[in-house]
């Protein structure tokens, strides 16, 4: 799995995280993550899904939300007009992810941070999604 598919799968966690209560993250990560193992044959994701890789998306997805108030502090002090609040899920779900690299993950650099989450954007936003996420996150960096 790609650092970019990883990146993809913990932000569908996280996304689904949004809409559930912090107690149950945990059975919401073993869920989807059931369904990485009960893939049909023929998926892709059959083949190159490993049992690290899942650990690995669990444990980045526990990582972020453990630092969810840092991470809205940190959106907020630097967002005008739109606080997380405000923000549209999808968005604030790929700003959190990648606002949690910038300040936590010394092994991502922060403009492929910013570059990976802007492609989130494209695929999972709205038109307007990918320069409101890079624009929100220069200020991040800035």
């Amino acid at each position: 799995m790609t650092r970019s598919e990883l990146r993809e799968n913990v932000f569908q966690m996280l996304f689904r995280a949004e809409f559930h209560n912090n107690e149950d993250l945990a059975e919401q990560i073993e869920l989807l993550c059931d369904g990485f193992y009960n893939l049909k044959e023929d998926d892709v994701k059959t083949t190159t899904l490993k049992s690290e890789e899942i650990d690995e998306i669990k444990n980045r997805t526990i990582a972020v939300v453990e630092k969810i108030s840092e991470i809205d502090e940190k959106i907020n002090s630097v967002s005008v007009g739109w606080k997380t609040s405000r923000m549209g899920k999808v968005d604030l779900t790929i700003i959190r992810l990648a606002v949690y690299e910038i300040l936590f993950d010394e092994k991502i650099p922060n403009p492929v941070a910013i570059n990976e989450a802007v492609e989130l954007a494209k695929k999972f936003g709205t038109d307007d999604s990918s320069s409101f996420v890079n624009g929100v996150l220069g200020k991040v960096v800035a």
